[in-house]
């Protein structure tokens, strides 16, 4: 009898266990690329928003991974803040949105094969793909922004028409959604396109209560005339 009810308790915590694994296997990713130099608020906003909504039960399926782009798993924002992520662009995951920042110098990253085609990979996978500032500039260099209504940030449309001319770049916008893929402008806009990501993902009522959860609707409400 004895034997037989720990074979039992032994089943019940292997079930357990199996079942844990398995939300967890299934949970949906949402992938925020890091590099050295990227600009602080690009990276912090979504984690942010997202990190809360985490916490709620109608977004519990969802988990935030940082991404490095190198091999390096910890990185430094162009503030000095430094960040330990989670995975880099070498590991194998299946993301259901990618969100890619933005660094004053863009250059080495926009020539770096291996980020191009891991965004290019992600892109025909995610259910949404998202920029903030000059992070434009890598999903237009991935061919993601082809055809589409993009910005970036606030002066740098035009150079994104000149070097991305399949893009319809829409200026003088804070957001732009098309087909899947949300840009803006980055810096403080980075939380209005969190927000609307997140509204993608849940609802605009979710979306309303996170931004109520961490006070950002008193920012929107103090620029309302």
């Amino acid at each position: 009898m004895r034997k037989a009810n720990r074979f039992s308790i032994l089943v019940i915590f292997g079930l357990v266990f199996f079942v844990m694994n398995s939300a967890n296997a299934a949970a949906s990713k949402i992938g925020i690329l890091v590099f050295d130099g990227f600009l602080t608020s690009d990276v912090t906003a979504p984690i942010e928003v997202f990190g809360a909504a985490t916490k709620k039960a109608w977004f519990s399926s969802y988990e935030v991974v940082v991404i490095s782009t190198s091999k390096k798993k910890e990185v430094v924002s162009e503030e000095g803040l430094k960040i330990i992520a989670d995975k880099t662009i070498y590991d194998d995951l299946k993301l259901d949105a990618l969100i890619v920042p933005s660094a004053y110098k863009m250059d080495s990253f926009l020539k770096n094969k291996e980020l191009i085609r891991y965004i290019k990979k992600q892109s025909q996978s995610t259910s949404w793909m998202a920029s903030n500032c000059s992070g434009a500039f890598l999903l237009g260099e991935a061919g993601v922004l082809d055809g589409k209504n993009a910005t970036t940030w606030a002066g740098g449309e035009k150079g994104l028409a000149k070097a991305y001319p399949k893009i319809k770049v829409q200026y003088d916008k804070n957001v732009v959604i098309d087909s899947k893929v949300i840009t803006s402008n980055g810096g403080p806009v980075s939380y209005q396109a969190a927000f609307q990501l997140l509204t993608k993902l849940s609802s605009e009522k979710f979306s309303k209560e996170i931004s109520e959860a961490i006070q950002f609707n008193r920012l929107e409400r103090a620029f309302k005339p």
